[in-house]
């Protein structure tokens, strides 16, 4: 154990170079190119290496997963290359194109990311997801061979002030959360100043009320040693009760400052001060910063004493900045050492010049070393990322109902494949916030019941009590029910999404949400699409469609949302037969991972995979009739199809998306009255259309004329003086873009304004999205044209 202590220093010692060097280059040595500075949070590193040490080179197995700080990137990357599993080259590039990333990234960087991390509190929470998904994968017949592993959360102490951790935190207390590990570096300075007195105190009583163990580990060996002397007691007494701004001033200010302060406080010519005597300058700074998150030994020692799978929180006390010049400095966050600190403290780390990149630079014994690295369990598998074979999508039966609504359509799409025995069925998991029955889930969740880790009775069945949610909880389960906060439906989306990389075993997860609030978990949303998790996210109900709900449940921007998320496929169908294709087709573009080349139909790159929104409607309008004809089932899965084809002398083109649909054909036909060449364009994912479609103009600039989206096919026919009118139950930019592919004019109608209560009808009317606007804004199109004829003939 002595050996591997010190072993475990050497690395510590080596990890606090590494990083800092890597940042001191990038932002002192690298040529610049712009203005600003490149940054790389120094001391929120150094804060972080006796923790990350302990943890990485002691404590964790290679079935665990972890979370890295967002600001202890470079220790992590460090670490990697240490490992031999980062390259000089990227290093060297931190926070240039092409090299080491700002904060950890699963899919930017090429070492052994887990989560990535960098919006603080999301990489926190979403560790707990991750335990509540392998517990889910190791209940199922088919997951019961999947590795368990801790889930790791290495988090900040100011990450504390975001809201979802307690969100998650509340989540994770009702799913009976467990091997869960989130270690707070506890080091009480944040960006712009030092953290308020006594949090730890709040943090602990917290994290006890909702089942954690908590562990504060606030002494270091050196400090636990000087305790035990004759005065130490008074010296304990002390620290723990000196305010953390004195305390930050006084380790910036160093050993002959502590010296005086403790003399003035404590000196008694006595025990305490024969303690204090005893210490050069230097010792007693060493001392008094050997906070236990600092000392790697108590660090591991702490680690190795947990042999439970409780959930268990690790408040370290830490120095920001420790070991090196810039420690304590209350602006040191954002600080860099300049090049005469970053002089002398090569000088005192003992780095030889030209050997700055060197791994096992100043390390005695490299062969003793090498075999202790060669010997951690962490790494001793290599890279620790699974793969899970595809499964196999069986036919989506399409609903033949006359009038049906696309949520409705939704939830019988989902009860069919629960009275089958496909393997895909088996692997979906569905999850909601609180909306389960009024997103259409229910007959699913009663056909495959709800997920708990151990069974749970319901008394409405047990006193026969007539219930239309016959929910059942057990093992067996595949709906994951979640309280109202959609934060907490994006992160359990992208634990989820993530699971056949983590734990080797794939699954197709399924949430709904109303479709304003997609917008309230949107940045765990951007988060999760950033990590490439696979998910199939539904907003229903949308829109002004929703009309007696009132403004605050009208959805008006969610579709620019789904067309400007990267990672994220978004769709609009209107009708169920086309939700049918859209969903037999995103149950395998979710499992896909291939190289990305583009569709020369398309110019999409749908190879690579990705996620799928689709924004569904409660309003039921009359269906069009069975169509199987391939033109309609390839045009829903590409963005669009003609529902009525245009004429080669067609003057006006109605473009729709959505719930719109009866009031863009009803209008067409109004118009067709007195115009027959009149044609209908049926949308069903702007986000694909116009994907391609700048796609295709990219590679056009780059040489490739042969490069025509979708879009640009279906248009390429229209003649000049064609009109096009887009409609939609949502910001009608969503499809004002259309007239640019061929230089129409083109009028945009949607909503751009929060809605009120009342019928579809008012509403529509309102807002001018029913077919009497759109044939008005024809009819003003035909009177301006005429009216610019008559002007242009009074000029003459």
């Amino acid at each position: 154990m002595t050996a591997d202590i010190q072993h475990l220093k050497t690395i510590e010692q080596r990890l606090l170079w590494l990083s800092h060097w890597m940042i001191h280059h990038a932002n002192h040595i690298r040529p610049k190119v712009d203005g600003i500075k490149t940054g790389g949070h120094q001391a929120s590193s150094a804060s972080m290496v006796s923790i990350m040490t302990a943890l990485y080179f002691s404590a964790l197995k290679p079935e665990d997963r972890v979370a890295v700080k967002p600001h202890a990137s470079p220790v992590f990357h460090a670490m990697q290359y240490l490992m031999g599993n980062q390259s000089r080259e990227k290093m060297e590039n931190f926070r240039g194109f092409g090299g080491v990333q700002s904060y950890p990234s699963r899919t930017k960087d090429v070492d052994d990311v887990d989560f990535s991390t960098g919006s603080v509190g999301l990489g926190v929470a979403i560790t707990s997801f991750a335990a509540l998904i392998q517990d889910y994968i190791r209940a199922k017949s088919w997951g019961a061979d999947a590795p368990m592993g801790r889930m790791v959360a290495l988090v900040g102490d100011a990450e504390l002030d975001e809201g979802n951790v307690y969100e998650a935190l509340q989540e994770g207390w009702k799913n009976d959360l467990r091997n869960t590990w989130w270690i707070i570096d506890y080091n009480r300075q944040s960006l712009d100043g030092i953290v308020r007195e006594g949090l730890f105190e709040r943090v602990e009583k917290i994290f006890d009320a909702f089942g954690w163990d908590v562990v504060r580990i606030k002494h270091g060996v050196l400090q636990r040693k000087a305790f035990d002397e004759p005065g130490g007691d008074r010296l304990r007494d002390w620290i723990d009760s000196c305010p953390n701004q004195d305390y930050s001033a006084l380790t910036f200010m160093g050993g002959a400052i502590w010296r005086k302060r403790l003399m003035e406080d404590l000196g008694d010519q006595g025990n305490v001060s024969a303690l204090i005597d005893r210490r050069s300058d230097e010792e007693l700074a060493a001392l008094m910063e050997n906070l236990g998150g600092n000392c790697v030994e108590t660090m591991a020692e702490t680690f190795d004493a947990i042999d439970h799978d409780r959930p268990t929180c690790f408040l370290a006390y830490t120095i920001k900045g420790w070991g090196t010049p810039i420690a304590g400095h209350k602006d040191n966050h954002g600080g860099l050492m300049n090049n005469s600190q970053f002089e002398d403290w090569q000088r005192h780390m003992g780095v030889a010049k030209g050997e700055e990149w060197e791994p096992l630079a100043t390390v005695a014994d490299t062969g003793a070393l090498g075999d202790f690295l060669s010997k951690v369990p962490f790494f001793a598998k290599g890279p620790r990322r699974y793969v899970d074979q595809k499964l196999p999508v069986p036919t989506i039966a399409s609903e033949s109902s006359r009038e049906i609504s696309t949520q409705m359509a939704f939830g019988k799409i989902l009860d069919d494949l629960s009275k089958g025995d496909s393997d895909l069925a088996a692997r979906i998991v569905t999850t909601s916030p609180d909306v389960t029955g009024t997103t259409n889930l229910g007959p699913w969740v009663n056909r495959r019941k709800l997920f708990a880790r151990t069974a749970q009775a319901d008394a409405f069945i047990e006193n026969r009590i007539p219930s239309t949610a016959k929910w059942e909880f057990t093992p067996e389960g595949q709906h994951i029910e979640l309280g109202i906060a959609e934060m907490n439906l994006m992160l359990l989306l992208a634990a989820a999404g993530l699971s056949h990389s983590l734990f080797g075993k794939r699954l197709i997860p399924i949430g709904t949400v109303y479709d304003p609030f997609v917008a309230r978990g949107l940045d765990a949303l951007n988060y999760a699409c950033y990590q490439d998790a696979r998910f199939i996210l539904v907003g229903t109900p949308s829109g002004v469609t929703l009309a007696p709900e009132g403004g605050a449940h009208q959805s008006v921007g969610s579709p620019l949302i789904g067309m400007s998320q990267d990672g994220l496929a978004s769709f609009e169908p209107a009708f169920a037969d086309e939700l049918s294709v859209i969903m037999g087709w995103a149950f395998d573009y979710v499992q896909r991972d291939g190289e990305g080349d583009p569709c020369e139909r398309t110019w999409l790159r749908d190879e690579t995979g990705g996620s799928v929104y689709l924004r569904l409607t409660t309003n039921p309008i009359e269906q069009p009739g069975k169509r199987n004809d391939d033109a309609f089932r390839q045009g829903a899965i590409d963005g669009a199809y003609w529902l009525r084809q245009p004429g080669p002398n067609c003057e006006v083109v109605i473009a729709y998306q959505g719930a719109v649909a009866p009031e863009a054909i009803k209008a067409a036909g109004m118009i067709g009255e007195t115009r027959r060449e009149v044609g209908v364009l049926a949308v069903t994912s702007a986000d694909r259309l116009n994907a391609g479609w700048t796609a295709a103009q990219r590679a056009r600039s780059r040489g490739n004329p042969a490069a025509i989206s979708h879009i640009e096919t279906l248009m390429a026919e229209l003649p000049p003086h064609c009109k096009i009118i887009t409609v939609i139950d949502g910001h009608p930019a969503t499809l004002s873009w259309l007239g640019s592919v061929q230089g129409h004019q083109t009028i945009p109608l949607g909503v751009e304004h929060f809605g009120q209560t009342g019928t579809i009808a008012d509403l529509y009317r309102h807002h001018g999205i029913d077919a009497a606007a759109i044939v008005e804004k024809v009819n003003g199109l035909t009177d301006g044209r005429a009216m610019r004829r008559r002007l242009s003939a009074h000029q003459m």
